[in-house]
């Protein structure tokens, strides 16, 4: 089997190694750290093809712009096998309101909220609020239009900069306000085949630039996936509550989603509540899911392509670590352009592979930094302690100017909500009675 993945970034990376177990990879557009052959696996290459133009049997798509732009209807239409929804589903990213919208139709238990596109209703329905605050552009805006804020005068401040343009264009001229939430967050990524549902492993990331969570709000900084993290009966919870119901929700609207479901959960003391729906694999959260997953991918992701989902995804026992190494300048200005060295080294490390997310290769044929997060160092072993270990060991090798990343990714790393078990992995009819 050949398969096209659409994207450029890590998560694309990751994608493509681990359909490389079992099928030839081609991705388009890629970048140059992206080809070769995986040790035991078939080869990656990257090509600058559009990629309805690829010849290939199953078409992934990475991000989420060419969903929302409606790739996925355009390369159904020509016949094509696509994961991936169509533009009606990828809705449930491009705009905020809508997702809102569709978990309110699912009765699916979210943080209280007002979109508004005028500042003073904006305003006046933010100080009906106890704080913090959380500010949303409605639209797309790479993870980063997202203001969380104990000061009132700041979410003010934001809400005008959004609703004029200023800070994110016209993806920002609508907003979504909305209470903060307290307790631990963490990611569930979901296949769907319009109908049936399979959870992959859960994850954790890492949004904040600097340690501690401090610093401005990035597209993710860091992940980590293990056994522990959450437990068979919260995973189904989870499931039967916020995933199952919003996928009922999409079908009696027509939309025959076929995807993976991304739900960002905050585990807050009145139980999960859903921060946001993603419809595209998440970013870092991916690098450390995927490698966890024992099943062929291909196949899984192909099944849910076909609307016929059967494979039930388990995770393996290992645990991943994922630490972002970030250009500098990132995220507001990120440079272009610096050399980067110990590649090599970090390679020929134990458990420790190293995808590339924003690099490129200047006129003398060295790779530098082309994005803002530019590499994605991961690490796995037996445990948390041991993939963090080895992922911090290649992230020491590896450099260039500016070069910023966390030191405390999964540093402490637990059960977010007093679990001692791995994630479930049930796939079930959405909105149908468990067999």
């Amino acid at each position: 089997m050949r398969v096209c993945v659409v994207g450029s970034g890590g998560r694309e990376h990751a994608l493509a190694l681990a359909l490389a177990r079992t099928a030839e990879v081609v991705v388009t557009p890629g970048n140059p750290g992206m080809r070769g052959t995986p040790v035991g696996g078939y080869p990656i290459s990257s090509s600058e093809i559009p990629p309805e133009k690829v010849a290939a049997d199953l078409w992934v798509i990475g991000p989420e712009q060419p969903l929302v732009d409606g790739l996925a209807d355009q390369l159904r239409a020509e016949g094509k096998l696509v994961f991936g929804p169509g533009a009606d589903g990828a809705r449930l990213e491009g705009s905020k309101a809508f997702m809102k919208e569709m978990l309110d139709e699912a009765r699916v238990a979210t943080a209280r909220y007002g979109a508004f596109d005028e500042v003073r209703a904006a305003h006046d329905f933010l100080r009906q609020l106890p704080g913090p605050w959380v500010v949303k552009t409605d639209g797309l805006a790479s993870g980063k239009g997202v203001l969380v804020t104990d000061d009132i005068a700041q979410a003010e401040a934001d809400i005008i900069a959004k609703l004029s343009g200023d800070a994110f264009g016209d993806a920002g001229r609508r907003v979504v306000v909305e209470e903060g939430l307290v307790g631990a967050e963490c990611s569930l990524l979901v296949l769907c085949d319009g109908t049936r549902i399979a959870a992959l492993p859960v994850a954790q990331d890492y949004k904040r630039l600097e340690d501690d969570d401090e610093g401005p709000n990035t597209g993710g900084m860091g992940a980590w996936s293990a056994d522990g993290l959450l437990d068979d009966a919260l995973v189904d919870k989870i499931l039967d509550e916020a995933v199952e119901p919003l996928v009922a929700a999409l079908r009696r609207r027509g939309i025959n989603y076929r995807g993976v479901l991304y739900a960002g959960l905050i585990l807050t003391a009145d139980g999960p509540k859903v921060l946001e729906y993603n419809v595209r694999f998440g970013d870092p959260e991916t690098q450390v899911v995927l490698p966890r997953v024992n099943e062929d991918v291909t196949g899984l992701l192909a099944e849910a392509a076909a609307g016929h989902l059967r494979s039930d995804p388990h995770p393996t026992t290992e645990a991943g670590v994922c630490v972002v190494m970030a250009s500098a300048g990132y995220p507001t200005d990120p440079r272009h352009g610096d050399p980067i060295e110990g590649l090599d080294a970090a390679g020929v490390l134990a458990g420790v592979t190293v995808l590339h997310a924003g690099t490129g290769l200047d006129d003398q044929g060295r790779l530098v930094t082309a994005g803002g997060r530019v590499l994605g160092v991961c690490g796995t072993g037996a445990g948390v302690a041991e993939a963090r270990a080895r992922a911090y060991a290649g992230v020491e090798v590896i450099g260039w100017d500016g070069v910023q990343y966390r030191s405390d990714i999964a540093a402490g790393a637990g059960p977010a909500a007093g679990a001692s078990v791995g994630a479930g992995a049930l796939s079930r009819g959405a909105g149908d009675p468990r067999p």
